[in-house]
């Protein structure tokens, strides 16, 4: 039950009471106008899921900070030292790969200055003047971890390396990062260009939402065009994570003599997308495949509301599927609430007639619309065509 003082947090509430937990329903009045009953059915086979494992110890890791994410949800599902800021080497390139796909024109040629052929460290060995697509040099970005490849791309998106790099500060405002400071778009170590793991695993959910990095990240092996040459560049991407681990989708690596060894993964099992940070960690690949191990078993998204459900006894359901990352001892603590709107509000206008709040114990971790149901809906159309007649 949720204490008395968390119902503030929620305006427009008429009156809260818990709707139901998984699998066992209860009628209850939620003001003077409605009466919801809700359907009491079986648990869903998805939320059954048992661990693999009897263990429900997390693995421990060589890493001086590690986060563990769902992607679609951004939960945070294990972490260590996760606020704590460090170096992040050339896992910097995930804020520059999506502040250049989301700002930039993918089919643009992009002229290689002076600046970008000197830069020192990995590269894709661009050419002084050499013209490449906005895109391709996004694929060495992320594939190749091509510092000329970064300047390149800075300059043309951002005017000057200096206004992309404030582009890539503005887009960690916006996504609310506390810990998280951009100096160059790289990852060489500079003072004040630090991130920290929660961030980090926030900066790579968010990015992978966007279908263009998905596709880029996820690339073994890229051939473009050499404008110069008869030959084609190819690239084959560093993430050995693509090859080690059944379902890995991205997502970059990491070096300087700083931040060691820094890594960002990805994978994707039944519908389900994990990823994984670590930083400063000599022994990565084997922990990134236990962490994502560990995720997959122990918080499987599980179908808590699905789109059509109706409430039993109002010509309501719900307008949106809506799933979690859950251990199999937090879904009996899933607890789900309505408030109703008021007609004059403007979501009631919009068509919406309530909302249904989910909350994990004494946190609110989502909410879905509630309409009124196609059924109502058609019986409201025909009587209206009755009485035109």
């Amino acid at each position: 039950m949720i204490h008395r003082k968390l119902a503030a947090v929620i305006a427009l509430v008429l009156l809260w009471n818990p709707i139901f937990q998984l699998g066992n329903a209860e009628a209850i009045k939620m003001n003077d106008q409605y009466e919801v009953i809700t359907v009491s059915k079986e648990k869903k086979k998805s939320n059954k899921k048992k661990s693999k494992s009897n263990s429900s110890e997390a693995p421990r890791t060589g890493a001086k900070a590690f986060a563990l994410i769902d992607v679609s949800t951004g939960r945070i599902l294990h972490s260590d030292n996760g606020e704590t800021r460090l170096p992040m080497a050339s896992t910097t390139k995930i804020m520059t790969a999506i502040v250049a796909l989301e700002s930039g024109k993918l089919n643009d040629k992009v002229k290689t200055s002076k600046r970008a052929v000197g830069k020192e460290g990995s590269s894709i060995y661009l050419r002084l003047g050499e013209e490449m697509t906005l895109q391709h040099l996004i694929y060495g970005l992320m594939l190749r971890s091509g510092n000329d490849a970064a300047v390149a791309i800075a300059e043309h998106v951002g005017g000057s390396e200096d206004g992309f790099v404030y582009m890539m500060n503005q887009k960690s405002e916006e996504l609310g990062l506390e810990n998280t400071s951009f100096r160059n778009p790289h990852g060489l170590d500079q003072k004040e260009h630090y991130t920290s793991a929660h961030d980090l695993a926030r900066i790579s959910a968010y990015a992978l939402h966007n279908k263009h990095f998905q596709t880029i990240v996820k690339t073994k092996v890229k051939v473009v065009p050499n404008p110069i040459e008869k030959w084609d560049y190819k690239w084959t991407n560093k993430n050995k994570m693509l090859r080690f681990y059944a379902g890995a989708d991205g997502v970059k690596t990491g070096y300087t003599s700083d931040a060691l060894r820094c890594l960002v993964s990805s994978a994707t099992r039944n519908g389900q997308q994990l990823a994984v940070v670590t930083l400063n960690d000599g022994d990565d690949w084997n922990d990134h495949q236990a962490l994502l191990d560990y995720g997959f078993t122990h918080y499987p998204l599980t179908n808590v509301i699905e789109k059509g459900y109706k409430l039993e006894g109002q010509p309501y359901e719900m307008d949106a599927s809506w799933s979690y990352p859950l251990r199999s001892e937090e879904q009996s603590k899933i607890q789900q609430k309505v408030e109703w709107f008021q007609p004059n509000s403007l979501d009631y206008r919009l068509g919406h007639r309530g909302k249904l709040s989910i909350w994990l114990e004494d946190k609110l971790i989502g909410s879905i619309p509630i309409k009124q149901s196609m059924q109502m809906k058609t019986e409201q159309a025909e009587a209206n065509q009755r009485n035109t007649q």
